[in-house]
């Protein structure tokens, strides 16, 4: 089939994701699209929209497509593993986005220097495994998080020795099943359920 055919009837054209749309001698890849070496492929089942005067081609949605996670997006997470400088979280939902499932590439996380606005002498005593966080999205392309503002934190702590619900006793976490208190990094929200 003939690129120019395809493309001159723009709008009767229906792609499903993966299909190839054009290339980047000829387009830009624009909204639901992505670029393969030189070829552009939908990202979305839709119909080819193309904008001659920007030389963009871009897919128009016919199906409810799952969120994307933008920069500055506040999303909800576990933390799942924990190293020297890096706290690693599943993300399970982003803020204002529903309930749906969206796209993600494994864990994200918040480097030491990323967690508030004064130094961070041991991530141990910020987070700690299956502690539910709430974080700002910084940067989409390796996945880093930040928890630096009052809002963002910890919302929801473990106890690190019998794993109960840690509640807030004055500014600490004390566990009311053996009286441990340990610390976090704690969103202005904790315990509250309120995202």
């Amino acid at each position: 089939m003939d690129d120019e055919e395809e493309l001159s009837t723009e709008e009767s054209v229906f792609v499903m994701p993966g299909d190839f749309v054009g290339t980047t001698e000829e387009f830009r890849a624009g909204a639901g699209t992505y670029v393969n070496v030189a070829d552009i492929h939908s990202l979305n089942t839709g119909y080819v929209k193309v904008d001659r005067k920007s030389r963009t081609i871009s897919i128009v949605p016919q199906t409810s497509i799952p969120p994307e996670i933008k920069e500055g997006d506040i999303i909800i997470g576990s933390v799942v593993n924990m190293r020297d400088s890096v706290a690693l979280v599943e993300i399970g939902a982003i803020k204002g986005k529903g309930e749906r499932e969206f796209q993600t590439n494994g864990a994200a996380a918040i480097h030491v220097s990323n967690v508030k606005d004064s130094y961070v002498k041991n991530l141990g005593y910020e987070f700690s495994l299956s502690d539910v966080v709430k974080a700002k999205v910084i940067n989409t392309q390796n996945m880093r998080l930040s928890t630096d503002e009052k809002s963002l934190g910890v919302m929801k702590a473990y106890c690190s020795r019998c794993h109960s619900s840690l509640i807030m006793d004055n500014k600490k976490l004390k566990c009311p099943e053996c009286g441990r208190t340990e610390t976090r990094k704690i969103s202005a929200d904790y315990g509250t359920g309120i995202v």
